[in-house]
Order: structure tokens, then C-alpha cells, then sequence
């Protein structure tokens, strides 16, 4: 079973995304279990403050250090944590925007582990304290600001539970998906086989394995080119890959005018 702990001062914002679907399935099965703490319990004073004015100024405020680092600890006890053993410690996640862009791997990495914590910031930001002495990795979405962590959160505990075994129906199924393989998923389809005149590839429906796969590995080939070029770089492709990139590169219309980010990959 695997233990996710996670660290908010809205709580109440994970009721419903942590309730339904797969993720309340893999709980209910026993497989994963969610713990929301409410960062506020760990302060002290009779107002419960977490926040306070930056240091040197600046606008907003800043969530304070001791009812995070309270907060962990009532988790993973002092003397069993040491974030300078990073492969060693219970993986404890700052989310933020200072964080490594969140992927697929990371998602996969995460998934072997027995517990994990994520700290859900707010405000304007977390008092550093938190990244350098307490967190032992700090994760972004991407290059924008959101108003607190809670939802960053909810994407991780999605993505990292469905690759838990057991968790989807099909142990197969995560081995498909997008960026596994590190393309893009090409284009599935189901009945009926016609809708409004627009009819399933008949590959699909040949019966014809080998071919099937290899038109598989195509179609992810030319959604990772048409979409997302960049990809292309970073994986090993095979010679019969890297000629059917370049047929569909110079036989297509330049389709990608209207998408100023798609740049012809370097796969050849």
C-alpha cells in the first residue's frame, strides 16, 4: 500500500477529486491511502497564524516555517528524516513554481514509493527555510503561477496512482499512455466503426497484428511530430522511424503556421 500525505491549508478543496474514479477505487481497495493535514493544526498561537510579513518587504505574505516543519515531522519523526539523503528519505514535495517540471518519469519514479509527503504552498510563497532544510524535492506544472499548491497536488496523486499496480483495470494500460514510451499516444477509436461517415483506419480492423503494431508506433510517431516536435530529440529512434518522419515532414502541407511553438524536430 502506498501513503500519500498531503500538507494544505484548504483541506477542503480535495473532497471531491480525491473521492471519485480510480483514485477513490485504489483507496477503497486497500492499494492507496490519502491523508490530508490541515497545516493550521500545527500552529500554535489562538489565532492558528501560518503567515507573516516578509523579511526586507515586498508585497503579500509569506507561510511561516515551524507549522510546515511541525507538520512533516508529525509525519516522518526528526532523527528517521535527513533531506540531505535524498535517496534515502521519504520523498517530501514542495509545489511550486521554483520546482523541476513535472513528467511522466517523475510520476513513475514516485509511484515505487512506500509513502510520499507534498506541501501545498500559498500566499506568496513559503518561507525558504522550508525548500533548502525540509523539502527533498520541489515540483512545478509548468512556467505559470497558480494561487496555492492544492491543485498541483491533486495532478500528482492522479498521476502517481494510477501507476501503483493494481490501480487500473488493465496492468498494460499505463504502458500505452502517453510519454511512457516518451511520444505521444497516437489516436484510438472504438464502435461503431462508421460514425457520420468517418470510418476506424482498416488496419485497425484487419486482425493483422503486426501490421496493427506497426501502425501503432506510426501514429504516435506523427502526433509526437505534429504536436509536440520537441520530444523527438530526446528519444532513440530507429531508422525505419526517423524515414517515416521525414515522408510525412516533406510530403505534409505546413499544416502548423497558426502554432508559433511547433519547430521541425532535429530527428535526422
Amino acid at each position: 500500500m502506498m501513503d500519500i500525505h498531503i500538507l494544505s491549508l484548504f483541506p477542503g478543496m480535495f473532497d471531491g477529486p480525491l473521492s471519485i474514479s480510480m483514485v477513490k477505487r485504489a483507496q477503497d481497495a486497500g492499494i492507496l491511502k490519502i491523508h490530508i493535514r490541515n497545516i493550521r493544526d500545527f500552529a500554535h498561537d489562538r489565532h492558528r497564524m501560518v503567515d507573516d510579513a516578509p523579511f526586507g518587504g515586498g508585497p503579500g505574505m509569506v507561510m511561516k516555517p515551524e507549522p510546515i516543519f511541525e507538520a512533516v515531522e508529525a509525519i516522518v519523526p526528526p532523527n528517521n528524516f535527513d533531506p540531505t539523503k535524498r535517496t534515502e528519505s521519504t520523498p517530501v514535495i514542495l509545489l511550486s513554481p521554483h520546482g523541476r517540471p513535472f513528467t511522466q518519469t517523475i510520476a513513475k519514479q514516485l509511484a515505487t514509493e512506500p509513502k510520499i509527503i507534498l506541501i501545498c504552498g500559498h500566499y506568496e510563497g513559503v518561507d525558504g527555510r522550508v525548500g533548502t532544510q525540509l523539502a527533498t524535492d520541489c515540483i512545478s506544472l509548468g512556467d505559470y503561477v497558480l494561487t496555492g499548491g492544492e491543485l498541483p497536488a491533486m495532478v500528482l496523486v492522479d498521476a502517481i496512482s494510477r501507476l501503483i499496480p493494481g490501480v487500473l483495470g488493465h496492468p498494460e494500460s499505463p504502458q500505452g499512455d502517453s510519454f511512457s514510451i516518451g511520444l505521444l499516444q497516437g489516436p484510438q477509436y472504438t464502435r461503431p466503426s462508421r460514425f457520420r461517415d468517418m470510418d476506424v483506419p482498416d488496419i485497425l480492423l484487419s486482425g493483422n497484428h503486426e501490421a496493427i503494431t506497426t501502425w501503432k508506433r506510426e501514429s504516435a510517431l506523427e502526433q509526437t511530430l505534429l504536436w509536440r516536435p520537441d520530444l523527438l530529440n530526446g528519444i532513440p529512434l530507429t531508422e525505419t522511424d526517423k524515414k517515416y518522419l521525414s515522408d510525412i515532414h516533406s510530403h505534409r502541407p505546413d499544416n502548423n503556421a497558426d502554432r508559433p511553438n511547433q519547430k521541425p524536430g532535429h530527428y535526422v
